[in-house]
């Protein structure tokens, strides 16, 4: 039964990670709707707005709703979501609304639900089994972006035509993985046997730690990841370049997950999440110098999205580790909302693009706030070292 709660927890990831394919809809919106980069954008930061909200609601209330069925209404959610923004043709706003606001909603629902459970069924592998579980949230988008981008180059779909066609498969796929997202039987229906006191971690240094280095993470992976196709300087097909790319970053977050929640049940949470911050600094810094030619394009989309893919592990595994696994599902919905202030970090991407023509000031203001992160980490990172690794 663990192993089929592993596979739907996969799947239901691969789909709510759809918003990770938007820059492949960028250019083709501004096409249509003659709108910039950074007001297309929009949907984008407001689902990572939305987002993180929803699931601060939904994590506290997860032991009365039962796992089950908040999978399975998020998954409504967030499909319609999609359906909705395919009416964007009338209205940017439809687009806005069904992306932003509702797929943002169902995946707050959704999204902590194989988190709590897989770690409740694996509780001697925590940071794998949370790796492998979310993996499909970033590798997922390396399908979504072939399969939008294959609707609208060959047959011919206008985006809006994609999200109604992917939102009718999304809200399938999600309800019914989530049929089967219960935890052990002699667990509690939901994640959380009662709802933690909020003094318990909001007030605890360790918390403000990670929540700190979890926002410049996100923040430099959403600026990457929202305007990577724009980012290419290079000769070539614009199109097929910019997809490829966007596939590697998916595919890359995908394995990071895996490969960063692997080494997490190895090592110190601080040692890691040093790791992290300092090898998205170095690449960002080095981002000029690849973004000339394609094969640097590529390598960029790729180390960009391995590290952001450790960010949705090493924090999460880390509130279990200090928490409890059983508390993992209340705790990491206050520290996903770090998602909140780093969902406008794309936005303001964009506007500098717009301003400037291009990227270089966003990748090095990103670069100086992950190194300061991971300096502070550094000298304070005692306090999220708490718990040694679980025996193997």
């Amino acid at each position: 039964m663990k192993y089929l709660v592993l596979v739907a927890a996969v799947l239901m990831q691969m789909c709510l990670g759809a918003t990770y394919s938007w820059s492949v809809y960028v250019q083709p919106l501004k096409n249509l709707t003659g709108l910039q980069q950074g007001p297309v954008q929009i949907p984008f930061t407001v689902f990572y707005f939305v987002f993180p909200l929803a699931m601060l609601v939904a994590g506290s209330m997860l032991a009365k709703t039962g796992t089950r069925r908040s999978a399975m209404i998020g998954g409504l959610f967030f499909g319609g979501g999609w359906i909705v923004a395919g009416f964007g043709g009338t209205s940017f706003l439809f687009t806005i609304l069904g992306i932003g606001v509702l797929a943002g909603i169902g995946a707050g629902m959704a999204y902590i639900v194989p988190i709590a459970v897989c770690i409740q069924w694996f509780p001697r592998n925590k940071g794998l089994v949370t790796g492998v579980a979310v993996a499909g949230f970033g590798g997922g988008a390396a399908l979504v972006s072939h399969a939008g981008g294959w609707c609208m180059d060959v047959l011919q779909m206008t985006p809006f035509a994609t999200f109604l066609l992917l939102g009718m498969v999304f809200a399938v796929v999600v309800f019914s993985a989530g049929t089967v997202m219960r935890p052990p039987a002699g667990k509690s229906t939901g994640a959380l046997p009662k709802p933690v006191a909020l003094r318990r971690f909001l007030g605890h240094p360790a918390f403000h730690l990670l929540y700190a280095a979890m926002f410049t993470g996100l923040a430099a992976g959403f600026s990457v990841n929202a305007n990577l196709k724009e980012m290419y300087n290079g000769p070539g097909d614009i199109v097929r370049i910019g997809v490829l790319a966007v596939s590697l970053f998916a595919v890359a977050n995908a394995a990071g997950r895996v490969l960063w929640g692997s080494l997490f049940d190895r090592l110190r949470a601080p040692t890691v999440i040093q790791l992290n911050l300092y090898f998205q600094a170095l690449v960002l810094l080095a981002a000029p110098m690849l973004l000339d030619s394609e094969t640097g394009f590529y390598l960029l989309a790729t180390l960009t999205g391995f590290n952001y893919g450790g960010v949705l592990v090493i924090y999460v595994s880390s509130a279990s580790r200090i928490w409890g696994s059983a508390n993992v599902g209340q705790v990491y919905g206050w520290l996903f909302s770090s998602n909140i202030p780093a969902s406008l970090a794309p936005l303001l991407a964009g506007v500098v693009y717009d301003h400037y023509g291009d990227f270089k000031t966003v990748y090095l203001v990103l670069a100086m706030l992950l190194a300061s992160c991971g300096v502070l980490v550094a000298l304070t990172g005692k306090t999220v070292a708490q718990v040694t690794p679980q025996a193997r």
